[in-house]
């Protein structure tokens, strides 16, 4: 005669009497509560963190972004501008140049980057969101926005027309230089703009015109280093790189926002994983405590497992009632820790209750990816360990 299983689980589990068990249940319970709350929060915050500092460089850098695989520059000509107009799925785009250039101001010198931007640069960039003081530069124009960081190194103040920031560019060439002074091209440049994004990114560029670089390294007026481009929401990347490569007869080389950084997000995502490991480590010492208390609670229903043995019922069955325990404590488990982990993420992120400093809050963000990751790791945790205690009961167990 074989049971059913509910009711060999009531049979077993109603009316027990042993406080230490009951004790220990809770105190597995309790492990899978405070694991899987610290697993969400940590991940929450982990996310924040990863936005935040992805926000730096998504202030200057593109959807997409196109370079020579032949040199530093190419020739763009007008039918291959207006067959960019008509790919699907591009918002906008500029034409840049960039070069590394010697900056002089007051007797003092900076090796970094010369960026030239065409007008649109501002609709494919939102540096201009970034500006700390001052303006962007007017198009054909000697004016010029650097960065915080650079500005601090100079001493340097916006509209100083009596000191200017010098820059020089080695003059394209062969053969052996006899007088230094020819050797380089000089413009002086009007500071009119500071932008403020990050440390490293602060001494990394100046902008200025597009036409103001090309004269400046000797290029044509159709010869630049790079196109940069601002996609529509939802556009299939794979396809607009497609067409670009098409457009220049694969001649360029095409990255994404993520590929410009690859180093960033790579950095980014071994630290996810990291935490992700560690705090399921945590997790794991916790179901230690259930499958404990599962083999406890075997070893203190053993008269009842053989009762329901003699009557009939397999010993696949008995385990099955034990394996279903666990998940489900497991579960429960897991649900209410993310409901605390929940409530206390979505009050950090609406009331900004800790902060780093007195104007910034510390960064979290809720998504439905650390919700299912969680309570996916706690189910599957669960079930093993779950499926490891019951185990134990066997047919030498009951003889």
């Amino acid at each position: 005669m074989n049971f059913p299983l509910y009711i060999a689980k009531r049979y077993i589990f109603s009316n027990s009497k042993n406080n230490a068990i009951n004790i220990i249940n809770r105190i597995a319970s309790m492990g899978i509560i405070v694991g899987a709350m610290a697993l969400f929060v940590v991940l929450s915050v982990f996310s924040g963190l990863k936005v935040f500092s992805l926000s730096f460089t998504n202030a200057i850098d593109p959807d997409l972004k196109i370079s020579s695989t032949l040199g530093k520059s190419f020739l763009v000509s007008p039918q291959q501008e207006n067959q960019i107009k008509h790919i699907e799925g591009v918002a906008s785009y500029t034409k840049i140049i960039e070069e590394r250039v010697l900056f002089t101001f007051n007797g003092k010198q900076e090796v970094t980057y010369l960026k030239g931007v065409d007008a649109n640069f501002t609709k494919v960039n939102a540096i201009q969101q970034k500006l700390f003081n001052g303006q962007w530069f007017k198009p054909d124009t000697y004016q010029v926005v650097v960065g915080y960081g650079i500005a601090q190194k100079f001493s340097m103040g916006l509209l100083d027309f009596n000191n200017l920031l010098e820059v020089m560019a080695p003059k394209p060439g062969k053969g052996a230089i006899e007088n230094p002074q020819d050797a380089f091209n000089t413009t002086d440049l009007l500071p009119v703009g500071i932008y403020a994004i990050s440390e490293d990114l602060d001494s990394k560029y100046v902008f200025a015109d597009l036409g103001l670089a090309q004269e400046l390294l000797q290029y044509q007026t159709n010869q630049i280093s790079g196109m940069e481009f601002k996609t529509k929401i939802g556009a299939d990347e794979s396809a607009i790189t497609t067409k670009l490569q098409t457009i220049f007869n694969r001649k360029i080389r095409v990255k994404n926002r993520a590929q410009l950084n690859e180093s960033l997000y790579k950095m980014l995502n071994t630290e996810n994983i990291a935490v992700y490991l560690i705090f399921t480590l945590v997790i794991i010492v916790a179901l230690f405590n259930l499958i404990g208390a599962l083999i406890m609670m075997i070893l203190d229903k053993k008269g009842n497992l053989k009762t329901l043995f003699n009557l009939g019922t397999e010993i696949k069955d008995l385990r099955k009632i034990f394996l279903l325990q666990g998940t489900l404590l497991s579960v429960f488990g897991g649900i209410i820790g993310l409901v605390l982990g929940i409530l206390i993420v979505l009050l950090q992120e609406h009331f900004q209750l800790i902060m780093i400093t007195p104007t910034l809050a510390y960064p979290v963000v809720f998504t439905l990816e650390n919700v299912l990751l969680v309570m996916g790791t706690i189910v599957i945790l669960g079930f093993i360990a779950s499926l490891i205690a019951s185990s134990r009961v066997s047919k030498k167990l009951l003889d």
